[in-house]
């Protein structure tokens, strides 16, 4: 397939998103999942995790770092500025013409309802991709070192109010230095 063919297609999947990812960055995680991973199969879902956790440690919104990498991995240059072109430009647009609607009507009750109530809808999608990450960390690594991975990480950052990267790259890093465990071949001496 010709570059500019992998730029357009690039462009589409994330525009898509970038116009129904209505919450923000984590809002549009799924979304990407469904476009990288189910509908062009741009990565594994063992890639798409890795992409996740490393662009969760970065710095900056990871609605843009995410389609960033994932348009580079998959187009080179033209595909990564194709990707992140187009999941900004219906943001661009939407909060420009939003927070217009919002400061002209704003004490109307059905704009402050209309935020409110994807809220739920937000909380189904992110509640779904969790639920397909731990069944894929079950299957890695078991179903008791899953849920104790997950409680440590819970307990850390919502308890002691460590970020969500320092975790991630701790855990990153742990992976780099332990041990593979993996024999030496043996062959004739």
């Amino acid at each position: 397939m010709k570059p500019s063919a992998v730029s357009w297609q690039l462009f589409w999947a994330f525009f898509r998103v970038g116009i129904l990812g209505f919450g923000g960055g984590p809002a549009m995680i799924p979304l990407v999942r469904a476009e990288v991973v189910t509908r062009h199969r741009w990565l594994t879902d063992e890639e798409f995790a890795d992409v996740l956790a490393i662009g969760n440690t970065l710095p900056g919104p990871i609605a843009t770092k995410m389609p960033g990498y994932i348009g580079y991995r998959v187009g080179g240059v033209t595909g990564c500025i194709a990707a992140v072109i187009a999941i900004i430009l219906p943001m661009i647009v939407a909060m420009i013409a939003m927070l217009s609607l919002f400061s002209r009507y704003r004490d109307v009750a059905w704009i402050r309802g209309m935020g409110q109530a994807v809220v739920p809808v937000v909380m189904v999608m992110m509640a779904q991709l969790t639920w397909d990450f731990f069944d894929k960390s079950k299957a890695v690594l078991g179903w008791l070192t899953s849920a104790v991975m997950a409680i440590a990480a819970a307990g850390l950052i919502y308890w002691l109010g460590v970020h969500p990267g320092w975790v991630i790259g701790a855990i990153l890093v742990t992976a780099l230095l332990r041990p593979t465990g993996t024999k030496k071949a043996e062959g004739p001496v």
